[in-house]
């Protein structure tokens, strides 16, 4: 059985950038990025998100096993990483509105 963390990867990632660009939108319209390093943040789960989308059409596009595996743990770590960021601005965001 083949591995197709890479095909789930992919989309989701790319969903997530998608809701994060807008997140760092919303901020800036509504003039919330000078008072606030939530912007920041989100600018670097945005660039790990690509970096796991990148990492993961790699590993579907590429036929030597051992880059395959490679590009997988790449993008199965950026990916994760970027989930445990979200969590940290979720927890601003949710801190923020407490206050």
């Amino acid at each position: 059985m083949s591995n197709n963390t890479p095909q789930q990867i992919l989309p989701t990632a790319a969903n997530l950038i998608g809701f994060s660009l807008f997140v760092i939108t919303s901020m800036h319209v509504s003039d919330k990025a000078a008072s606030s390093w939530i912007d920041e943040f989100v600018s670097v789960v945005t660039l790990m998100l690509t970096f796991s989308c990148l990492f993961s059409f790699i590993a579907i596009r590429t036929n030597v096993n051992v880059r395959r595996a490679q590009m997988e743990m790449f993008s199965e770590y950026t990916f994760i990483f970027s989930l445990l960021g979200i969590l940290l601005i979720i927890l601003l965001l949710v801190f923020g509105f407490i206050q």
